[in-house]
């Protein structure tokens, strides 16, 4: 064989290999937005310049783990100690709306306005990427919450393994300008017949279980959401309707607030803006 095919075909050979290669993790362009969504495929960052959130003011009735929740996130934006967090409780009571409002006051809140907290989504399915995702912002000068809504595991889910280690375990631990901030229905983010098996099954029951819900160790902060009252409910409707300028008699929007709940069968904060959304539809507003 001449030298010049053999040459060819090694050139040929490093072209395929290159393209079976994972992707080279490229430096972070950060400066263009203050949200990102974690693209695993590519170790990028998504920039999301429009983002989904409503302003702190509009979510009541978790007052006081509204203050916990902000108080954490400000120490963390100026430098200071601060815990990863896990809010855990009722659905559509605000709990991921939470967290972007209350990044997007804290760097509303900063000297200059400069936005050096930046707020990362990584999707439940992603959680195996997260060492790669760390090691990409560990050396930025920006500081950042990574963000995992409704997060929890099943059954023959080993993942939340990775998770752990990203947390508080392994050598190198979690950069310090790093937080983690997830969402879940449930308090130790795994099923509750999956825990009790495991005790049930296990030659040692109680280490079984402790591996189960160490996990939930390495969340400092727990902030529990509950169904929320009637009265709670109503103040809602009441701040949806005047932040938006929805013009109703108060009587008659409880009236018809309270009978769109009923007909939905609770009450919560997703339930309230759903009604705004539906109201604002019907006077003919925009939102």
């Amino acid at each position: 064989m001449s030298e010049e095919l053999l040459a060819d075909k090694l050139d040929r050979l490093i072209a395929v290999l290159e393209r079976m290669a994972p992707p080279k993790a490229q430096p972070a362009s950060l400066d263009g937005a203050d949200c990102f969504v974690w693209n695993p495929d590519h170790l990028a960052f998504d920039p999301v310049h429009k983002v989904n959130r409503v302003d702190i003011s509009l979510i009541r009735g978790v007052d006081r783990v509204r203050d916990i929740l902000f108080d954490n996130t400000k120490r963390f934006a100026d430098g200071l100690q601060a815990n990863n967090v896990l809010l855990w409780g009722a659905r559509g009571m605000g709990k991921s709306s939470l967290v972007k409002a209350v990044h997007a006051s804290v760097n509303a809140a900063a000297p200059g306005n400069d936005n050096t907290l930046k707020l990362v989504e990584i999707h439940r399915e992603d959680i195996d990427s997260l060492p790669a995702l760390m090691a990409a912002i560990k050396d930025t000068k920006y500081r950042f919450i990574l963000f995992c809504d409704d997060l929890s595991f099943d059954h023959d889910d080993t993942s939340y393994k990775s998770l752990k280690a990203a947390l508080e375990g392994g050598v190198e631990g979690r950069p310090d300008n790093v937080i983690f901030y997830a969402t879940s229905n449930r308090r130790h983010l795994l099923p509750r017949d999956m825990i009790e098996n495991e005790r049930s099954t296990a030659i040692n029951p109680s280490e079984a279980v402790e591996e189960k819900v160490s996990l939930s160790d390495r969340f400092g902060l727990w902030l529990g959401f509950h169904k929320c009252s009637q009265d709670d409910y109503l103040s809602m409707i009441d701040g949806y309707a005047a932040h938006f300028d929805l013009p109703m008699p108060k009587e008659e929007l409880h009236a018809e607030a309270l009978e769109w709940s009923t007909t939905r069968g609770s009450r919560s904060g997703r339930v309230a803006w759903q009604f705004t959304q539906d109201l604002a539809g019907r006077l003919g507003k925009k939102l």
